[in-house]
């Protein structure tokens, strides 16, 4: 697992973000999670990539837990177990692509 914090004072737009990805090599799209609903534990054949766009998100791996704010960037090797759930009574917003390894 990879995070990485924005460092920067101004975060980029949507499109913006969007674009970085792209340059990746990556097909991005947005999902919003529901603060009043888990995703529980899961894994994927892939690597997935989640950048918080709005909200913030507590994210789970092997048991430690994460507070990711807007910004903010997570890799999760595909077939790692993972979870997650907005944070704060309000949705997250987040730009969700996947890599296949």
């Amino acid at each position: 697992m990879i995070v990485t914090r924005w460092q920067a004072p101004i975060m980029p737009a949507v499109e913006e973000m969007k674009q970085i990805l792209e340059r990746e090599g990556l097909e991005c799209s947005i999902e919003i999670a529901d603060p009043d609903r888990k995703m529980g534990d899961h894994r994927h054949p892939f690597t997935e990539i989640r950048v918080v766009l709005s909200g913030q998100m507590i994210f789970s791996i092997a048991g430690n837990q994460m507070l990711l704010r807007p910004g903010d960037r997570v890799e999760v090797p595909s077939n790692t177990r993972h979870s997650h759930y907005a944070q704060g009574g309000s949705p997250c917003e987040c730009l969700v692509a996947q890599r296949v390894c």
